[in-house]
């Protein structure tokens, strides 16, 4: 009998009282969601339910700031997983774009990072607009591989981020 793989679902935190400002254009994010996935919930789930441990059987994913989420936890622990997501939200798109710095400069080194990921996934709808395509874009231009999905006729809803998870599950731990 197969052992199941899991997902995690990112919900957005409020960030803690008192937290500095975020950087220019991004939300702010603070580092208490990943330091409890990882001191809390991972170990939970990892002895509570039959799934297989390891970064080779998990997944997150996003939607919208839980996209963003999904990328700040993600993109600095790529030892703990294997499989990236954000349905209409991404960690560097529109226009400033770049591999050493952006997205805590997890894409500096492509072939290292196609190497650790077996999927990194961005969705958005056909009329949200061109943030999530952009970033998909500049990510294929230096070698990121990417699969991006669009939902057409939608926008930053619900219909959009369940096509896209329609699209993302059966790509899941393959």
């Amino acid at each position: 009998m197969q052992i199941p793989r899991w997902l995690v679902a990112v919900p957005v935190p409020p960030p803690p009282s008192g937290a500095p400002p975020a950087p220019r254009g991004m939300p702010r994010m603070s580092s208490t969601f990943s330091e409890m996935m990882f001191a809390d919930l991972v170990p939970m789930v990892e002895k509570n339910y039959r799934v297989a441990p390891g970064r080779e059987n998990r997944a997150m994913a996003g939607l919208s700031m839980g996209g963003f989420q999904t990328f700040n936890t993600g993109l600095t622990h790529l030892d703990k997983f294997s499989y990236l997501a954000g349905f209409s939200g991404n960690c560097g798109g529109g226009g400033n774009f770049d591999p050493k710095t952006s997205c805590s400069g997890a894409f500096e080194k492509p072939t290292e990072f196609n190497k650790k990921i077996k999927l990194l996934y961005l969705s958005t709808g056909s009329v949200e607009g061109p943030r999530v395509k952009q970033f998909s874009e500049e990510l294929k231009k230096i070698g990121v591989e990417n699969v991006y999905y669009e939902s057409p006729g939608t926008a930053h809803e619900w219909l959009t981020w369940r096509r896209s998870f329609y699209d993302f599950a059966p790509r899941l731990f393959r």
